[in-house]
């Protein structure tokens, strides 16, 4: 039956086609390669502006601004590659934050291929094979499809900051990194070329540090990225952090999704003694106040009761007890303008809902990539050859950053409650979809895990469900209120993921090998 509402909904769906004319054009780029770059009111300095500072003695190859996730890992790959490579990061200290906690099994398939897969040990770092997913008090497991992997891959979730820290002493066993706690107040230009980065050490004294290659990640909150890229960050909602202690999910080792009113609540373990919970707040919804108690009372009042009853008690305690974090969700394209002797990397470039626990998939899928383009270069000082050729890199990762953008943005919106009629059905086709199994929850999991980030994939089982929506709405009887419920579940299904597709680009996703920096070739000296 679940099979003939799909076929039910291919017929309507030519009822629908004028809901789904959508425009793909794509603004053109402004500016080359050899553009200077623009400061766009953050400070760069140059050797002639009269600043006086102490230079750095000695040679590097690459300067890495940032060491969390992407720069860390960034550094021991280039350090093994023989790069000279200096790594500024503000805090050193161990971080602590609510998101970065879950490394998907394509995320860890790139920490093998990098030699980094030992940093999830000595972590309590617990192996995720899955998720759970929970709606209207039904529930359904959804696994990985790991059948053709090795035993050991699988996801891997883990307090962030032990992580991070493994990666940093990691990167510091290398001879030529030189790791420093520093803040890097301005890239250093010359002649529209990125020379290197100006930057106060711990003790707060300046120092120029130069090097023909720069690469920014400095997270979310980059001081640095307007410099190199346009960005449009956009805030969809904001994830209220809580610990749960001592209790067991329902499911062991999967994650678990709460379908929940007004948006998901999200469930999975940190070390063998703790849960992670993240209550998502939409941005149109005010978030209640911490420090008056209004944010306790509404876990209490309005989350509490969506919660599994397995889990209530050490939710309630947890609540109780008083620790509690919010931080904004982040979504932001990757836009960068091309800039000699300077790129873009982690968060300060691309950002994606965490909802699915992308990032770090998408991060280090991202080192493995510029790794691979690097290691036949012996002279990175050419920096206009260098930009031309590294223009490769923001198309070459398009195919796997932009499948894990856009499932994300488009699952978030899926996900969130409505009271639209057509976003309700749409939500209720989404769980019993996947709910099928079979290639109807392999398909949808094997993309959101990283395992198979095929954007054409993405959108076939995205309209795939919206199909099957549309078949329920009209078999056996599609009345006219049916059948216009089912046009505007569709025509809520187009404007939902085309707008995230043009963003990510049409061409560079679905068409990389049209676009000419596909072909480029190392700069021959």
């Amino acid at each position: 039956m679940d099979y003939q509402y799909i076929l039910g909904g291919i017929l309507a769906c030519s009822l629908a086609f004028v809901f789904v004319m959508y425009s793909f054009g794509e603004k053109k780029k402004t500016g080359s390669s050899s553009m200077d770059v623009k400061s766009n009111g953050y400070a760069k300095t140059s050797s002639e502006n009269g600043i006086c500072s102490q230079e750095v003695v000695g040679e590097t190859d690459i300067i890495i601004v940032g060491a969390g996730v992407a720069g860390a890992a960034l550094a021991y790959t280039l350090g093994k590659d023989g790069r000279r490579v200096h790594v500024i990061e503000r805090d050193l200290t161990e971080p602590d934050r609510i998101v970065g906690e879950l490394l998907q099994p394509g995320g860890y398939l790139k920490l093998l291929e990098l030699g980094l897969e030992d940093c999830v040990d000595e972590i309590d770092a617990q192996r995720v094979f899955g998720y759970a997913l929970y709606k209207d008090g039904r529930n359904t497991k959804l696994s990985y499809p790991l059948e053709k992997f090795d035993s050991d891959v699988s996801g891997r979730s883990f307090h962030n900051g032990r992580f991070i820290q493994r990666m940093r002493e990691k990167a510091s066993t290398i001879p030529n990194v030189k790791l420093e706690q520093g803040t890097v107040t301005s890239l250093l230009e010359e002649n529209g070329t990125i020379k290197g980065v100006n930057y106060k050490n711990k003790s707060g004294q300046e120092f120029t540090a130069k090097a023909p290659l720069t690469i920014v990640c400095d997270g979310c909150f980059s001081n640095l990225r307007r410099s190199l890229c346009n960005p449009k960050v956009e805030v969809p909602s904001h994830f209220v952090g809580l610990i749960l202690e001592n209790c067991n999910l329902p499911h062991a080792n999967h994650g678990h999704v709460i379908l929940g009113d007004p948006s998901p609540i999200l469930f999975y373990p940190i070390s063998s003694t703790e849960i992670r919970c993240l209550v998502d707040v939409p941005t149109g919804q005010k978030l209640p106040s911490l420090g008056n108690g209004e944010m306790a009372n509404y876990l209490k009042t309005v989350v509490a009761p969506q919660v599994p009853p397995e889990l209530q008690a050490s939710f309630i305690a947890a609540v109780d007890k008083g620790n509690i974090r919010s931080m904004p969700n982040r979504s932001m394209p990757a836009s960068p303008y091309p800039t000699p002797g300077a790129l873009l990397m982690g968060d300060a470039f691309n950002m994606r809902h965490p909802l699915t626990g992308g990032g770090m998939t998408v991060a280090l899928s991202d080192i493995v990539l510029l790794r691979n383009l690097l290691k036949p270069l012996r002279n990175l000082h050419d920096a206009s050859a260098l930009c031309n050729y590294l223009e490769s890199f923001y198309t070459l990762r398009k195919p796997v950053a932009s499948t894990i953008n856009t499932l994300a943005g488009a699952l978030y919106k899926v996900f969130c409650a409505s009271p639209d009629p057509a976003s309700i059905e749409m939500r209720r086709a989404c769980f019993d979809y996947l709910s099928l199994g079979g290639v109807c929850s392999d398909g949808p999991i094997a993309l959101l895990s990283g395992l198979n980030p095929r954007p054409l994939s993405l959108v076939l089982h995205f309209f795939a469900v919206a199909v099957y929506g549309v078949g329920r709405l009209l078999i056996p009887f599609p009345s006219p209120k049916r059948m216009w419920i089912g046009a505007r579940l569709i025509s809520g299904a187009s404007g939902i993921i085309f707008p995230i597709i043009k963003a990510e680009g049409v061409r560079q996703m679905f068409f990389p090998a049209s676009v000419p920096a596909y072909y480029r070739m190392p700069p021959v000296h």
